[in-house]
């Protein structure tokens, strides 16, 4: 793969080379752009050549000068945020050339791509879109613009961490989220061995952002499989239209008040170069590092993994307590299975010992003590009467003995005890982004990049576990050509584990290196029945046995606990073997993405009658985790994907009505190929007023997880493993030896209080489809308006109704291998329809330099199937009210935002619980220096410090306070 690459390389060296041989003749332009109003020079402001690629923008004192080969003549576009656009015509070689701009802010006039994946005014787009300019991100009040998505109408998140958040729409959302796409600069950003962008932790810095466009909903039909429910597409500044040095630095504090931590710094530098020469070669390197503490999780509530819901109790008062965030106390065993086992060990044991003359020891004590139970005194004559070598064996037996035979040993579970997560995962965030992109201009409309971007961190995601990400990096390399009318590109991502673990399976290690749990379990039945035979309370006997058998476990600080914590975490999954000590939680992923692309727009070439693009791409997803996440220990795992698509769209009635229909085929090579069809209609109803109806389709491939995990999670409690069915039949023969339901086996575990003994009979088995885990598909209609009541009242409003069909999901099934239950996570596609629907509102207002802005979703999930487990996971209910002026005096800006959501139930594969309501409030303040083309901001982030929870079993946020300094934002 990584020869097409070279060869790819080469191609545009050659491509490049001949057309530097060929530049035509070079004008230059220059002059000064000023404040209409103020006459003072304006810095920043964009000056580009209309329909071409190239151009430069204003220094500190308003100058601009460049070169270009465009033919003349041309007209020269002189824009900045909260002026009017001036055109100017160029004829040949111009110097003092005096630009003045109007003071301007006009509602409605961003141009949009994604929507139709051509240029676009965001009022006539034909389905709903949510922009974000580079003016408005620099106004934000939150620490970064990737925060300030949520403040997007319908717009909601997944906070795992303090770097680590998942972007979704239009409900369903989850901690990795698989059903919504993320793109920079064309590439697709997600991890290739998780299927989902890891947040911006290894994205697009903040000084880099041109854009950020929002698509909420099915958008398959353009951008190919997944982003069911949303796709976001964020495109970084060209060094031609943003040249210059930029400089960004922000210090504060985050844990205020915080129970867990005292107040902890917060920093982050930003620094942007861009370069460019005769409007012909452009380069640009961009850099960021985040460094903080991240917020702990430290949700202690009692759960239980089997029915996936809490349950009362603490470790005090539960013997069988797994806390949501603590990790170990998940391996848990029932005391009778145990002593049981103790005891057909010991019948074993005693018979080789003896060399057959003691077959059944117990048999022997029954006939010895008949129906009494044996005292101290009848113990110890029972021993002398033994061989002096079978002595101590016999005697480790007696308690579990007289525990059974006196009914002493209760049929209830007990945990191990685990240990918090503050003391397995690193809480100390790291998020560093570098990148880097040459351009060449091969003619005025043409242009050639080569752009590269890579990203490391420390971090924390929540899937079925809690996984600590240390170290771990993500590059993207991209080489394009692209034109007015078409592109052509070819990237690959790099996705390195670093020094990631699993941090249940680390906790559940410390555990065994410690004490093996078949000692631990062991010395816990028999201390507790030593209790209770000599008159201690039940609760008295329970704690007895814990501390017993928590004698010489390592303390969380002590040299044998960091000693056994960096072995753990520094040895792989793959190569545990608990047989010889070894244990491993990290992991070890090499998985990589390949990717081609190309699309042509036929518009121009169609003097515009009608508007005609059609575009194909290419997938291989190379999978290589060294068994530590995939079935890929012993054999490669390659994924092969391809897919065309074409859309034709036409104005009518005086371009009153404009209609598009847009299709595309899709096929990976494990599922069937996959038709979806967009049909959209946008009609003018006055001036600036849009009503706009669409049908969309759309679906996602299961993911690279869905088809071929393979891993232990939960302290070692459940295994997930893939969909396929070479995984689920040819490897862990769920066809030939079925597993059971969660819900029989709950019921079959139950039974044993009344009788003593499980049931058996209530056991129902699962069957899986032959055909294994398929793609998931939805069909969204949607209707919507976007206008100017006024001129400075902008209304957006939609409603949407969604029908999916094959909704991929997971169970929980119990299979019954030589006698002890195993635990399988299968992902599995519901029966029947799943249906949501919902709407959203709007509403922009300028008053003067004064902007208020509000906006209100409604997310609704319809009729459930049987036995569908509702991960809806969306409040009814959310709102945003913003109000901003930049200029309430001169040279002092501000802007709050503040954002409310309703209560809702979480369910997920790693916690289930109630999501509070909550609220908060971003704030900012500035202060523009124009004689050094900087800005100084004071401002927070949930400033009123209510911590608050997105998504169960994550940790809550509190407020982070901020100061920055900005030089040529």
């Amino acid at each position: 793969m990584s020869r097409i690459f070279t060869q790819i390389f080469y191609v545009l060296l050659i491509v490049l080379a001949g057309n530097i041989a060929a530049q035509a003749q070079s004008i230059t332009v220059s002059g000064t752009v000023k404040d209409k109003q103020t006459k003072e020079g304006l810095a920043g402001v964009s000056l580009t050549i209309k329909g071409q690629s190239g151009g430069t923008a204003s220094t500190s004192t308003g100058g601009f000068t460049f070169t270009t080969t465009a033919k003349v003549p041309f007209t020269l576009v002189a824009s900045y945020v909260g002026y009017g656009t001036v055109e100017q015509q160029i004829t040949g070689n111009t110097t003092g050339i005096n630009i003045e701009l109007e003071t301007a802010v006009v509602l409605g006039g961003d141009v949009v791509v994604s929507a139709s994946r051509t240029p676009e005014r965001i009022l006539e787009s034909p389905v709903s879109i949510e922009r974000m300019s580079a003016a408005s991100i620099r106004e934000v009040a939150a620490p970064s613009f990737y925060d300030a998505l949520n403040n997007m109408k319908g717009v909601e998140s997944s906070m795992q961490s303090l770097t680590f958040k998942s972007i979704n729409t239009r409900g369903f959302n989850s901690n990795g989220n698989t059903r919504f796409n993320q793109y920079i600069d064309g590439m697709d950003n997600q991890a290739p061995g998780l299927n989902f962008s890891v947040g911006n932790i290894v994205g697009i810095t903040e000084l880099d952002v041109d854009n950020v466009e929002l698509l909420p909903g099915a958008s398959s039909a353009l951008y190919g499989a997944g982003g069911i429910n949303g796709t976001l597409l964020m495109t970084s500044k060209d060094p031609f239209k943003y040249p210059g040095a930029s400089f960004q630095y922000k210090t504060g504090v985050n844990h205020v008040n915080d129970n867990n931590s005292s107040a902890e710094p917060f920093n982050q530098l930003d620094v942007r170069l861009a370069k460019s020469w005769n409007n012909k070669f452009g380069v640009k390197a961009a850099f960021s590092f985040i460094q903080a503490k991240d917020w702990f999780g430290n949700n202690y509530s009692n759960f239980d993994r089997v029915s996936r819901t809490a349950k009362p109790g603490d470790r005090n008062s539960d013997t069988n307590y797994d806390g949501i965030n603590t990790y170990g106390d998940e391996v848990s065993q029932n005391m009778r299975n145990v002593a049981l086992s103790v005891q057909n060990a010991t019948i074993s044991g005693i018979n080789a010992g003896s060399g057959g003359l003691i077959p059944n020891i117990k048999a022997l004590m029954d006939g010895a003590f008949g129906a009494a139970i044996p005292n101290t005194a009848q113990q110890a004559g029972f021993l002398a009467g033994l061989p002096a070598a079978l002595r101590p064996a016999v005697q480790n037996y007696f308690p579990f003995y007289v525990g059974l035979k006196a009914n002493l040993i209760p049929d209830q579970n007990v945990s191990r005890t685990g240990y918090n997560e503050e003391n397995l995962v690193d809480y100390d965030t790291k998020s560093l982004k570098a990148s880097g992109a040459l351009y060449y201009n091969i003619t005025n409309t043409i242009q050639a990049v080569g752009q590269a971007n890579w990203g490391t961190g420390t971090s924390v995601y929540t899937g079925s576990d809690r996984y600590s990400l240390r170290n771990f990096n993500i590059g993207q390399y991209k080489l394009e050509v692209k034109g007015e009318d078409f592109f052509v590109k070819a990237y690959t991502t790099q996705e390195r584990s670093g020094d990631s673990y699993i941090s249940s399976i680390l906790g559940s290690y410390i555990n065994e290196v410690s004490k093996p749990s078949t000692t631990w379990f062991p010395q816990y039945i028999g201390n507790y029945v030593g209790a209770r035979a000599a008159g201690q309370t039940d609760a008295a006997a329970h704690v007895l046995a814990r501390n017993a058998a928590n004698q010489g476990r390592f303390e969380p600080g002590s040299p044998q606990f960091e000693v056994a914590k960096n072995n753990i975490m520094n040895t792989t999954i793959s190569a545990s073997d608990p047989s010889k000590g070894i244990y491993g939680a990290k992991f070890d992923d090499k998985s990589n993405l390949y990717h081609y692309e190309g699309m042509y727009n036929f518009t121009n070439l169609f003097n515009k009658v009608v508007e005609f693009q059609v575009g194909a791409s290419y997938r291989l997803y190379d999978l290589n985790s060294a068994g530590t996440i995939f079935n890929d220990l012993t054999n490669s795992i390659d994924i092969k994907e391809y897919g065309a698509f074409g859309q034709i769209g036409k104005k009518f009635f005086n371009d009153k009505v404009k209609l598009t229909f847009a299709g595309r085929y899709d096929k990976s090579q494990n599922f069937e190929g996959r038709f979806t069809p967009r049909i959209t209609g946008v009609f003018t109803v006055a001036k600036n007023n849009n009503i706009r109806v669409s049908y969309q389709t759309g679906y996602r491939n299961p993911t690279t997880q869905n088809q071929y995990i393979d891993l232990s999670v939960g302290g070692g409690s459940q295994r997930l493993i893939g969909g396929l069915p070479e995984i689920m039949f040819g490897k862990y023969k769920l066809d030939g030896n079925k597993a059971y339901t969660d819900v029989s086996y709950r019921a079959f575990l139950a039974s044993a209080a009344a009788t003593g003994t499980p049931n058996p009979a209530l056991l129902q088995q699962y069957t899986f489809d032959p055909r294994g885990v398929r793609p998931e598909s939805v069909q969204s209609y949607e209707l919507g308006y976007k206008g100017l009541v006024m001129p400075n009242l902008l209304v957006d409003a939609y409603g949407y109704y969604n029908q999916y069909k094959d909704f991929i999901t997971a169970v929980d099934v119990y299979q019954n291998v030589n006698g002890s239950f195993v635990k399988y996570g299968v992902p599995v596609n519901a029966e029947g329809e799943v249906t949501s629907y919902g709407a959203a509102l709007g509403l922009d207002y300028l008053v003067g330099k004064w902007n208020i802005s509000g906006n209100v979703s409604y997310n609704q999930i319809g009729d459930l199937p049987a036995n569908y487990i509702n991960d809806f996971n969306t409040p009814k209910i959310r709102y945003n009210l913003g109000l901003g002026n930049k200029e309430i005096i001169k040279n002092f800006g501000f802007n709050v935002a503040y954002r409310w959501q309703d209560q809702f139930y979480w369910n997920s594969s790693f916690a289930s619980g109630q999501v509070p309501a909550y609220s908060s409030l971003d704030a900012q303040v500035s202060l523009k220096i124009p004689s050094v083309m900087s800005v100084i901001r004071l401002g927070g982030s949930n400033v009123l410090n209510k911590y608050y929870l997105t998504s169960y079993g994550n940790p809550m946020a509190g407020a982070i306070y901020y100061l920055g300094l900005t030089f040529n934002p």
